[in-house]
C-alpha cells in the first residue's frame, strides 16, 4: 500500500456496506427483543380469582371500576383500600361516609341495568344469597362479570377482605385491614370461651317467628359470646318456626332484632304473653336494633363485641326486655 494514498472507490463502497450491515443487525436485535416483549407481555396471565362462593373469576388486570350491589359489599371494598374503584352502590349504602357520595343504582333486588352500563364497570359485586336471581340473570345476560360476596362466619370477614383486595389490587390495604379483624375475632372467642353456655332463640321477624340456621353469621356472633342457638340444628338460612316449637325448645334467652326500637317493643310485648318460658320469666328477652349485625361487612366485628358484652353483663345492667 503507498502511504497517503486516498481510499478507492471500491475500498469506500466496502466500508459504508459493512457499517449498514453492522446498523441492520442491531435494529434488528432491537426489533426481536421488543417483539419478546410484547409477546411475554401478551402471554402474561389474566388476573384469576375465586370469589366468596369459589366461583372463578378472569380478569385482564385488577378491577378498575367497580359496582356493588349490597351495603356489606360497598363497605368490605372500602376497608380493602378499594373504595375509590368504586362507582355504583346500592340503597343504604352507608359505611363509610364516603359510600353515601356514590352513585346509587338501586339495590339488591331491584336495579337499573342499562345505569349499571353506563358506568362501565370492570365487575360487579353482589350480595350472594340476597341478590334476586331474576336480577342476577340479567346482569350475567347482558355481559357483566360477577363477583359474588357472602359471609358465613365472622372468619370470613378477614379471608373476604383478602379476596377483595386481590380483586381490585390493593392486596397491601386488605392484608393490613384483615390482620387486624382476624387478631379482633381471635380475641372475642378466646374472652368467652370459658363463658356458661346458655341457649338463645335469634328473632330476626316476629308474625311468623324467623330465626336463623347453622349457616349464618348470626349463629356465629352467638357462639362467639359462648352461647348457642337453639335452631343451629336447621340448615334452611331463615327458617320460619312455630310458637309451639318455640315454647318446645325453651331458649334461656331470646335475641330479638327488630328492624327498629318500635318494632322490638311490640315483639317484646307478646312475649310478654308467654310467661312460661324460662327467657320471659327470668326477663331474658332483649331487642337488639344494632344493623350492623345485618350489614355484613367489616363492622360486624364491632357489633358483635358490643353484643357479647351486653348479654355477659351483669343482671341489672344488660340492655331492657
Amino acid at each position: 500500500m503507498v502511504r497517503g494514498r486516498k481510499a478507492t472507490p471500491v475500498l469506500a463502497l466496502a466500508m459504508g456496506l459493512a457499517l449498514a450491515l453492522a446498523s441492520a443487525m442491531t435494529l434488528a436485535a432491537d426489533d426481536t427483543a421488543a417483539g419478546v416483549d410484547a409477546a411475554d407481555a401478551a402471554a402474561a396471565p389474566a388476573l384469576q380469582l375465586l370469589d366468596d362462593d369459589r366461583h372463578a373469576l378472569t380478569l385482564a388486570r385488577p378491577a378498575q371500576r367497580i359496582v356493588s350491589l349490597a351495603p356489606g359489599a360497598t363497605a368490605m371494598l372500602f376497608a380493602a383500600g378499594a373504595g375509590d374503584r368504586v362507582v355504583g352502590t346500592s340503597a343504604y349504602s352507608n359505611e363509610p361516609a364516603a359510600a353515601t357520595r356514590i352513585a346509587q343504582i338501586g339495590d339488591a333486588q331491584s336495579f337499573d341495568v342499562e345505569r349499571i352500563l353506563a358506568l362501565h364497570p370492570d365487575v360487579v359485586v353482589v350480595w350472594s344469597g340476597g341478590t334476586s336471581p331474576t336480577q342476577l340473570a340479567r346482569l350475567q345476560g347482558v355481559g357483566l362479570r360477577i363477583y359474588h360476596h357472602r359471609l358465613a362466619s365472622l372468619d370470613d370477614i378477614p379471608a373476604s377482605l383478602l379476596r377483595l383486595g386481590r380483586l381490585a389490587g390493593t392486596e397491601p390495604q386488605a392484608e393490613a385491614a384483615a390482620a387486624v379483624l382476624a387478631q379482633r375475632i381471635a380475641a372475642l372467642r378466646s374472652r368467652y370461651r370459658e363463658a356458661a353456655v346458655q341457649s338463645v332463640l335469634i328473632q330476626v321477624w316476629d308474625r311468623p317467628i324467623y330465626t336463623v340456621g347453622r349457616t349464618q353469621i348470626m349463629t356465629d356472633v352467638v357462639h362467639a359470646c359462648g352461647y348457642r342457638s337453639v335452631y343451629e340444628d336447621l340448615a334452611d338460612p331463615g327458617p320460619a318456626v312455630t310458637l309451639e316449637s318455640v315454647l318446645a325448645r325453651d331458649p334461656q334467652i331470646i335475641l330479638a332484632l327488630p328492624p327498629d326500637a318500635g318494632a322490638g317493643r311490640e315483639w317484646l310485648a307478646r312475649w310478654r304473653e308467654y310467661p312460661v318460658l324460662t327467657a320471659e320469666r327470668s326477663g331474658h328477652v332483649i331487642s337488639w336494633t344494632d344493623q350492623r349485625l345485618s350489614r355484613l361487612g367489616p363492622s360486624m366485628v364491632d357489633a358483635a363485641e358490643d353484643l357479647c358484652r351486653a348479654l355477659r353483663a351483669p343482671e341489672g345492667a344488660r340492655p331492657p326486655g
